[in-house]
């Protein structure tokens, strides 16, 4: 599987552009990262999709590519360029959701990547290839796909549970998930005929979306925000207004006593800024 697919090369070479100049450019990092109060507060929706194609660095970015190269070519093949295109957006913005609502009380979490994108057409491949063997970079050990495939959702969940390692692990499942379905919807005479090893990998995945909604306590442990932090949606807005007011005044007022051409340049874009919302 080391062929690419035309859509994926695409997308790498979207995925480059993008994150170098993300790595140049930190105020067009943070204006497109995937930022919990950006989202819910300023209704910054295009932080679900835009996060998807900034990376923190190099070893991040080309794990991600490198991960969709080898995958890309059999799914493309399969499910067509179109088909391709909707699982990977999917992906994108399904893993996305899963982490602003299990992140949701946590309002300066952020992520980039495009981790649950790739997730979710590597998971797709699995759903159309079960018996296939994928292999460990480095590593002369190979496993069928459907095996690594219930692996890798039990160490996601358990990760997501316990999340000391600042990884989105929510948002590897939530992709993967969405991959797995999509495939399934796709082409489901595929999948018809090994679904016993397809529901091994989706059953870990299912149990989890249930406790989280019915019993989160059970599965988000290591997410539970502190009392200080817990607020909800309209208490971060006031918040953030009230200090965007107080620092706006600041701003003015200085603006009274020296004169405009006494603001820094951070504080113009401020000014700025406020003035344009």
């Amino acid at each position: 599987m080391t062929e690419i697919g035309v859509v994926a090369l695409v997308t790498v070479i979207l995925n480059l552009v993008v994150s170098y100049k993300g790595f140049k450019d930190t105020g067009f990092y943070y204006k497109y990262a995937f930022i919990v109060d950006e989202i819910l507060v300023h209704k910054e929706y295009y932080r679900l999709i835009s996060s998807g194609f900034l990376h923190v660095g190099w070893t991040h970015l080309l794990f991600n590519m490198i991960s969709l190269c080898f995958f890309s070519a059999d799914v493309e093949a399969v499910l067509g360029i179109k088909n391709f295109v909707i699982i990977y957006l999917s992906s994108l913005v399904g893993g996305n959701l899963l982490s602003l609502f299990i992140h949701r009380q946590h309002g300066d979490y952020s992520a980039v990547g495009a981790s649950g994108a790739v997730c979710g057409i590597i998971f797709a491949c699995i759903a159309l290839f079960p018996g296939m063997e994928i292999g460990f970079f480095g590593i002369p050990l190979y496993i069928p796909a459907w095996i690594y495939g219930v692996l890798y959702m039990l160490f996601t969940i358990f990760r997501i549970r316990n999340n000391d390692d600042n990884i989105g692990h929510e948002a590897h499942l939530g992709g993967a998930f969405i991959g797995l379905l999509f495939a399934a919807c796709l082409e489901p005479q595929a999948v018809k005929q090994h679904y016993l090893p397809v529901l091994a990998v989706v059953l870990p995945c299912v149990v989890f979306m249930y406790l989280l909604v019915r019993k989160p306590h059970m599965v988000l442990t290591g997410n539970t925000p502190g009392p200080q932090r817990y607020l909800n949606v309209e208490d971060r807005y006031n918040q953030q207004k009230a200090a965007q007011q107080q620092e706006i005044d600041a701003i003015l007022d200085k603006i009274h006593r020296k004169g405009i051409n006494s603001l820094s340049a951070e504080e113009k874009r401020k000014l700025q800024d406020y003035s344009e919302r």
